[in-house]
């Protein structure tokens, strides 16, 4: 028996819908536009083992925050406007006149980011708080996006998702096991060193804190940096320390490149560790699960 391949099948679905969208927009573009979008949404339902029609406004909210990292803008705008009119008018998931939250793309701000090196993130965090030093310390340590610093938690208090991983994770790597709750709401498990895990539990609140964080709450455990708050400080610092910045999503740039050297240094019987192995290491690690997405980190 033959399946049909899964951007087949993503495409069908995103026709049949831009079918039931003509009779609710008079621009042919527009359902145009619509359906090429969709395209790209139903195949990534696929894959997550979900029909496209299936989407909630939660389960769209997530799908968008993911693809931040990969697409423009306007991309991500064209997606969210489909994902909606389809909820709109064809699953009725939204009411005519709700719409669903806008979310920013980070994708040129990836792309214009560079490595730091880690004598330039010790630099860096001398010129900061304590608070946020020891933030820096830690994203830098576990490759962490400026809002999953806000999310830590003990991984005995908050399991990680179960997804499929290489048996390479985190090989090289000594610490404590975290977790952190990334892009799309997805937990997953980090590493941090040991002496740093130390001062982390030194800074452990006795009460959690909602903190808000570009119009998104989070549940804050410990005393340290995080989000926009961080991240400004850490951009500050750079000036300061080094009279220019990549900006704070540099210290995951350095991340991605330590640990794709290091794992590429892992000898397998004859040979080294592959490239290929090592960046799909690598996506898992940071919570890509996307090996193209993290090859943008090692420019």
């Amino acid at each position: 028996m033959r399946f049909a391949k899964p951007e087949n099948q993503a495409a069908k679905s995103a026709a049949n819908i831009g079918k039931q969208l003509n009779q609710h927009f008079e621009s042919v573009g527009t359902i145009r536009n619509y359906q090429n979008a969709l395209k790209n949404v139903a195949l990534h339902e696929i894959q997550a083992g979900r029909d496209i029609r299936d989407l909630t406004p939660e389960l769209a909210k997530s799908y968008l925050e993911a693809r931040a990292e990969e697409v423009s803008q306007k991309t991500l705008d064209m997606e969210r406007q489909a994902i909606q009119a389809m909820m709109q008018h064809v699953t009725d998931k939204l009411d005519p006149n709700e719409k669903l939250e806008i979310v920013k793309s980070q994708h040129e701000q990836i792309l214009n980011s560079r490595a730091y090196t880690p004598e330039q993130i010790k630099e860096i965090a001398t010129h900061q708080t304590e608070k946020n030093a020891l933030a820096t310390e830690i994203a830098h340590s576990a490759g962490l996006r400026a809002h999953e610093l806000l999310t830590l938690e003990r991984i005995e208090n908050r399991p990680p998702d179960e997804r499929p991983t290489l048996p390479e994770k985190f090989t090289g790597r000594e610490g404590t096991s975290y977790t952190v709750t990334g892009k799309g709401g997805l937990i997953r498990e980090v590493i941090i060193p040991n002496h740093l895990a130390e001062q982390l539990e030194g800074r452990r609140l006795e009460e959690p804190q909602k903190i808000n964080d570009r119009g998104v709450f989070y549940q804050k455990n410990y005393d340290i940096g995080g989000g926009k708050a961080w991240s400004n400080s850490f951009s500050a610092a750079s000036n300061r320390a080094l009279g220019f910045s990549h900006g704070a999503h540099g210290v995951r740039h350095a991340y991605a490149q330590e640990r794709i050297s290091e794992l590429r240094g892992i000898e397998r019987k004859d040979s080294f560790l592959p490239y290929e192995r090592a960046l799909e290491v690598v996506s898992q690690e940071m919570g890509h699960f996307r090996p193209e997405i993290t090859e943008v980190y090692l420019r």
